[in-house]
């Protein structure tokens, strides 16, 4: 490569971005993330001030045929596509240096990060989203548009929690009715057999592809993946694949005729939605923004059973006070750890496991601690201050971004237990009983969570008599955070509070002389540092480290990323520190329980917390 088109390679994307042409200037905003040749940006129009995600493809990236022939395929299939499930095209133009692509921005990520904090969704969400994609689908089939790589992390979720199709890169149109195409494309664990085979392919590799989606949501990952890309192909052109038995039959059935071999058995898109998955399930009219990160309260899920008595667990009667977590770190309550057995080797899921999971959810929580400690240690094994220190962003994925975080909190363990808001607004206080009660961000929905981990939902205008303390103390935290803390920046659009809505709860808790360390039911371990202001979010599932630094403005870094292009010392130093604490979260977790009564709590009578905090948005 000449030095010229190295030097346009690396070329940072201006501040001030003018398209040529009509004159228009657009202000550089966040950094969304990359993937394959383009860097994505918001640009906001300084004359009509909306905002765009960005799509910018470097020249020096595009000096072959073939990959300008294909980046303007691109943009002149998705400039002729108008519909509410696909990604909006607001227009393109280039300088010297890029092209430029002004799409519709998705604050909501898509469903590739959904599964990664979920892991496994539930049936009707799963029918919420699939109904969506094919109405997409359905609609670019009939502009003879075929889409040819959809998958997870093209499916992008807007602020209202709907699909739009996006990244029309591979796509192609039908020329005339019954031709095949023969180009090698695609996702590996998304790709159709006969796309491998170059047999000549059509519109079914999307029903294919629609079939590896509807699979990976409900089981928790692709239907043909393996260690080995030689080995996942062999396992689709065997069409070699396992339906866990916790799969409903109508799913079971769809995602059979989805995968079928012979592309001309597939099921015809334009009649899906009348297959008895979607006639005969419950299908929501919406979802929560939550459920991006905790599975929403269906009613099936209301009275979930406590782990302590899932698959012969037994139940525990003393159950030390949550205020001797706080104050003695090697003490306190944990559900029993569930040992999963190594499922690498094995041809379909541990069906034990799943039914756990089905029953708890991210209440076993401890299942992730190991996963988080194991990804810590890499990092630090890494070496990463010895790297070279301008490959640091490469390291930036701003996807990997927490949902929902602490942003304030007040240790008020003396006497009722820990308070804390969360960044969309909604307030929980952890009792020192070790029993938890949520106000969501409208004011009016409780979330209930009682000693033995069952769940309720009652609402501030009704709510038994048996939680009017709880409700009186809750509103005394919530009170005293919005009059004694600084109001914090949630800038992010309201979440929705509606009936299905289910936030992650405080876990556990303790603070050393340093830092407090909060942990959420839903893995994520936040770290606040007394000294400096500083914070680190962990999160297992999305394999991320978010770090808001002393002027309060926040990366997230992937683990992995940071294990080949390094991190600076100062976060160097706060992971070495947050491996500390996992350490001593696990150590909590796997103590016997104490013989200590429970403690009660304390009707309130005034006084001051022994600390409180405010946080920023990460």
């Amino acid at each position: 490569m000449s030095r010229r088109k190295e030097d346009l390679r690396v070329k940072e994307v201006p501040p001030i971005v003018l398209d040529p042409a009509s004159k228009k200037q657009y202000t550089k905003g966040r950094f969304l993330g990359k993937g394959g040749f383009a860097k994505c940006y918001e640009l906001l129009d300084s004359e009509t001030n909306k905002n765009y995600a960005g799509k910018i493809v470097s020249k020096a990236l595009l000096v072959k045929p073939h990959q300008k022939e294909k980046m303007s395929m691109e943009i002149a299939i998705h400039r002729t596509l108008h519909h509410k499930h696909i990604v909006g095209f607001h227009g393109f133009f280039e300088d010297d240096s890029n092209v430029y692509v002004l799409l519709e921005l998705c604050r909501r990520r898509s469903l590739m990060e959904l599964h990664k904090r979920r892991r496994q969704v539930t049936e009707a969400e799963t029918r919420y989203f699939m109904q969506q994609i094919i109405i997409g689908v359905q609609y670019m089939h009939g502009k003879k548009v075929i889409h040819r790589d959809l998958k997870l992390g093209n499916l992008f979720i807007d602020d209202n929690m709907n699909i739009k199709i996006g990244d029309f890169g591979l796509a192609t149109k039908e020329e005339y009715d019954g031709e095949r195409k023969r180009t090698l494309c695609g996702t590996p664990n998304y790709i159709a057999p006969e796309v491998l085979t170059k047999e000549g392919h059509s519109f079914e590799v999307d029903s294919w592809s629609l079939g590896c989606i509807m699979y990976t949501l409900l089981v928790g990952r692709p239907p043909f993946e393996t260690s080995s890309l030689k080995d996942t192909y062999q396992r689709i052109k065997r069409n070699q694949y396992h339906i866990p038995s916790k799969i409903s039959p109508t799913a079971r059935s769809l995602i059979t005729r989805f995968l079928h071999k012979n592309p001309l058995e597939r099921p015809d898109v334009m009649k899906l939605l009348e297959d008895d998955f979607f006639t005969t399930g419950h299908l929501p009219k919406e979802l929560p923004v939550s459920c991006l990160t905790t599975a929403p309260r269906f009613s099936s899920q209301i009275n979930r059973k406590p782990l302590t008595e899932v698959k012969g667990h037994r139940k525990d009667e003393n159950t030390p006070p949550v205020s001797d977590l706080a104050r003695k770190p090697l003490h306190g309550r944990t559900p029993p750890v569930v040992e999963k057995k190594d499922l690498k080797d094995r041809e379909d899921v541990n069906e034990d496991i799943d039914d756990i999971n089905k029953s708890i959810g991210e209440q076993d929580a401890l299942c992730h601690l190991p996963e988080m400690m194991k990804q810590l240690v890499k990092v630090l094994d890494s070496k990463p201050c010895e790297k070279n220190p301008k490959q640091f962003d490469e390291a930036e994925d701003p996807a990997a971004i927490p949902v929902l975080w602490v942003s304030k909190w007040v240790d008020y363990s003396d006497k009722y237990g820990l308070g804390y808001q969360l960044n969309d607004g909604s307030v929980g206080v952890l009792f020192n009983d070790s029993t938890r009660l949520l106000l969501h961000q409208n004011g009016e929905n409780l979330e209930y969570i009682d000693r033995e981990w069952n769940e309720s939902y009652p609402m501030m205008s009704s709510y038994p008599e048996s939680l009017k303390k709880k409700v009186t103390l809750l509103t005394y935290f919530r009170n005293y955070m919005t009059e004694h803390l600084l109001k914090t920046g949630a800038t992010m659009t309201p979440r929705d509070s509606d009936a299905l809505a289910r936030l992650p709860f405080m876990n556990s808790w303790f603070r050393t002389r340093s830092a407090i360390v909060l942990h959420l039911s839903n893995g994520t371990m936040q770290i606040n540092f007394f000294t400096d202001h500083t914070k680190i979010i962990v999160c297992p599932l999305m394999g991320a480290v978010t770090y808001i630094d002393q002027n309060r403005e926040s990366r997230s870094f992937r683990c992995q990323l940071m294990e080949q292009y390094g991190c600076t010392r100062d976060l160097y130093s706060r992971i070495k520190y947050g491996r500390a604490m996992v350490e001593r979260l696990i150590a909590i977790k796997s103590q016997p329980p104490s013989s200590q009564k429970q403690k009660k709590i304390a009707a309130p009578t005034g006084g001051q917390p022994k600390r409180a905090e405010s946080q920023v948005e990460a």
